[in-house]
């Protein structure tokens, strides 16, 4: 078994740039939600004419659809990410555009027939309907509320779970947006951390679990868990997704 020294060392040294959660394999595990977004969001392509895909992250799950429409074009916010995505999406001919999170959306009214998003940060309803078409689809898993609680309270004490992923609120948010909310679905979804180096790297690349993380300002709570994990196996704590579909009307 490897030392809590080296265990850190590993998990500082994991490059965490993209959406690509391989590296985990045999050290952590999450349970995947029932309904199948990658699946479903690729039939959904199947029949786009003009699709957008927000906060793209590297591209990874928007180039594991089987057929790209005729447009396809993804934003991503951060200029690393946006290299891949780039690289990722160039056999499916996809535009990728840097725009952060929070600003507007550079397309015109009504140029996408559907818009998808996985995991977005921040959701910004207005210009997504402003970007739909009549009749086009917006179609997003999101984290929910209090994700991954257990792991943020184990390292920052106790703290109050936030009412802003909460998916009632985002079918609140669509409506007064002007779409129809025609699905929402919500799950809580079991994760493993096997050792501390996983439980870092997982920290580092999912920066809103803590927000403040450093190994160094975090040094003695890392150890505490090593510990914890070494003596009673795997940290386990709940992930919180929803699926949320909602139409422009015609």
């Amino acid at each position: 078994m490897k030392s809590f020294a080296e265990l850190v060392a590993e998990g500082q040294s994991v490059p965490v740039e993209g959406w690509d959660f391989s590296w985990f394999a045999g050290r952590a595990t999450e349970q995947r939600p029932s309904w199948g977004y990658a699946r479903l969001m690729g039939d959904r392509m199947a029949r786009a004419g003009r699709a957008l895909d927000l906060q793209t992250g590297g591209g990874e799950v928007l180039a594991g659809i089987p057929g790209a429409p005729p447009t396809l074009v993804a934003t991503e916010g951060w200029s690393p990410n946006a290299a891949l995505a780039r690289e990722r999406l160039a056999a499916l001919s996809g535009r990728v555009v840097e725009v952060d999170e929070n600003d507007d959306l550079p397309f015109e009214d009504g140029s996408f027939d559907l818009v998808v998003s996985r995991h977005p940060a921040t959701s910004r309803w207005s210009e997504v309907a402003r970007v739909l078409a009549p009749g086009g689809t917006y179609f997003s898993q999101q984290v929910g509320a209090g994700s991954v609680r257990e792991l943020t309270d184990f390292m920052m004490g106790s703290q109050p779970v936030s009412p802003v992923r909460d998916p009632e609120r985002a079918r609140i948010a669509a409506i007064e947006a002007g779409l129809t909310v025609v699905d929402l679905r919500s799950e809580a979804l079991r994760m493993e951390f096997f050792d501390v180096a996983a439980v870092i790297v997982f920290l580092r690349k999912v920066i809103w679990t803590v927000p403040d993380f450093t190994v160094a300002a975090y040094s003695d709570r890392l150890a505490a868990l090593h510990t914890q994990i070494s003596e009673h196996g795997p940290f386990v704590a709940h992930s919180q997704r929803f699926l949320i579909e909602a139409n422009k009307p015609v």
